[in-house]
């Protein structure tokens, strides 16, 4: 973790020096001046006019502007699936942005540039990658990277990360070229994290890989016993790889290690979500488990009895709720301390989709193409609406809006008109 230390300057104390310095600068020497200088701030440093500000935070360079919105797969690094941002109480699509015979799997990505324009990433399975303004729903650019994609894009400081399903994991600029690109052993499904400035994602010939930003060159690559499909979450110095040889692994990401498994009984491609000490997500076997990550083994789980179906989308998680969606056609709440069911509402086709908490609502789509809001304590859809498609795709918000897309290759905007 870096640590930023910046000393926060009262007005009151500018003022004071800026006086005092103006009624001193014609009528002392240079010398004279600088030694003044030098004891004046020394004084004022001890009565306390000036006072220290540590800010700490994860991966924070200074001289980097800091990504906004939802610059990866489940939002933020933990892959909690839980806006920052408000939503209108009434969505419109404000804009449809289409490909023609395309489709989209993966999650689309919303952030604010340095330049401070607004834009969506989308990749869909033709291989392509698309750049889109926010704003307009207008085409910026497009790139064709590979024969296909299914990972969801990641954004970080000017360039955009993903991976194809041939195995090449992609680094393209904001301006749509290509920067550099590597070649993995497998398939890639999972979507790109980030820690220290590094860019981690899996493949399906079973590593978990670290690279330099800049030019790819491997940081390190960890083997697992078998492939990864899921999106490796971060917590502090830890990544949380669910695998498929039914394992939750404990990564140091330092060190580049395993320093810690839970046998969770059934192989997934689901991205763990982690709160606190505990990582959250769904099986094959149609159960859903609480991890403790500190010392790795299940501290709760669930299944349900509306019928036995896999879990294939990631969970969204706040204090109280763990809120995912099953192939069962249910979205489920569970009081994410004890794993007891707070409701489940049953939809009209399978869940595939990862939800998105935003505020009092979760936002979910279902593979027949309809998408729905739920009110998150009490569990009742309040709004659904049909789109052309299906969703495998899953929700980012972010900016006031609302971006999904449909595997008839439809990216929808919503928000207010």
């Amino acid at each position: 973790m870096a640590t930023r230390f910046s000393f926060g300057v009262s007005i009151r104390m500018n003022k004071q020096c800026g006086n005092i310095m103006g009624a001193l600068e014609n009528s002392l020497s240079s010398e004279f001046r600088l030694r003044f200088v030098l004891i004046f701030c020394c004084v004022v440093f001890s009565l306390g006019h000036i006072s220290p500000v540590v800010q700490v935070r994860a991966d924070d360079d200074p001289k980097k502007k800091v990504s906004a919105g939802w610059p990866v797969f489940r939002g933020n690094a933990q892959s909690s699936g839980v806006a920052t941002t408000t939503l209108p109480a009434k969505l419109d699509v404000v804009w449809e942005f289409k490909v023609p015979q395309g489709g989209f799997e993966g999650t689309p990505l919303i952030v604010e540039l340095p330049n401070g324009k607004k834009t969506v990433y989308a990749a869909d399975m033709d291989g392509k990658l698309f750049s889109i303004d926010f704003a307009t729903g207008e085409k910026n650019w497009e790139i064709k990277l590979g024969i296909g994609i299914s990972a969801s894009p990641a954004y970080q400081d000017g360039k955009i990360f993903v991976g194809d399903i041939d195995g090449f994991f992609h680094c393209v600029d904001t301006d749509g070229k290509l920067v550099w690109k590597i070649e993995t052993g497998g398939e890639i499904n999972s979507s790109a994290n980030f820690f220290k400035g590094h860019v981690l994602f899996g493949s399906q010939d079973g590593k978990l890989y670290l690279l330099n930003v800049s030019d790819g060159k491997a940081i390190w690559e960890l083997e697992t016993p078998d492939q990864i499909q899921c999106s490796a979450t971060v917590a502090q110095n830890r990544a949380f790889v669910a695998g498929c040889d039914g394992f939750l692994h404990v990564i140091d990401l330092d060190q580049g290690k395993e320093v810690g498994s839970a046998d969770i009984f059934s192989p997934t491609q689901s991205t763990p979500a982690t709160f606190g000490d505990q990582v959250f997500f769904g099986t094959e076997q149609a159960e859903f488990v609480a991890v403790n990550w500190r010392n790795p083994k299940i501290d709760w789980s669930f299944v349900s009895e509306q019928g036995q179906a896999s879990v294939r989308g990631s969970a969204a998680v706040t204090s109280k709720h763990v809120v995912f969606g099953a192939r069962n056609r249910a979205v489920y709440s569970l009081d994410r301390k004890t794993g007891k069911r707070n409701w489940s509402v049953t939809l009209k086709a399978k869940v595939e989709s990862s939800p998105v908490i935003v505020g009092s609502r979760v936002f979910v789509g279902s593979t027949d193409g309809r998408f729905y809001e739920i009110e998150l304590e009490k569990g009742e859809v309040t709004w659904e609406k049909q789109f052309n498609g299906g969703f495998l795709s899953s929700p980012a918000a972010a900016f006031g809006r609302l971006v999904i897309a449909t595997d008839r290759g439809v990216v929808y905007c919503l928000g207010s008109k």
